[in-house]
């Protein structure tokens, strides 16, 4: 009887997990990725980039995070631990310490952060375009 009620409740779950098929992309190729240059292109701009720095880094890298704690305390009372203040910082670098991770850093993901995300990011960071 048990096992007939769990096959019973599981029918409209069951029912709901089934998806339409989706069409093949027109060529069946898959569309290229935007990144970098071409992200801002496309429409993105240096507002984008600030946006999507508090959205995928603000939690550990603004004023209270524990990256900026973590960072003040490396660096010293020389330099800014906050990203958004460091004048320093290389595109190239934070592209490779966001992917490899750094530190007590995490590497991030292409599936939390696209390249494009990241490119947009860097460059919002290494002050690539207004602010």
């Amino acid at each position: 009887m048990r096992r007939l009620l769990t096959i019973a409740a599981a029918l409209p779950i069951a029912a709901l997990a089934q998806v339409a098929p989706q069409p093949a992309p027109v060529g069946g190729a898959m569309p290229p990725v935007v990144t970098g240059q071409k992200a801002h292109a496309a429409g993105a701009g240096p507002a984008d980039g600030r946006a999507l720095f508090h959205e995928k880094c603000g939690m550990c890298h603004e004023a209270m995070g524990m990256g900026t704690g973590l960072l003040a305390r490396r660096l010293g009372k020389d330099q800014p631990a906050e990203l958004e203040k460091r004048t320093d910082l290389d595109r190239d670098y934070v592209l490779a310490a966001v992917r490899a991770g750094i530190g007590n850093m995490p590497a991030i993901p292409r599936g939390e952060a696209s390249d494009a995300q990241l490119g947009l990011i860097a460059d919002y960071l290494t002050r690539k375009g207004p602010r």
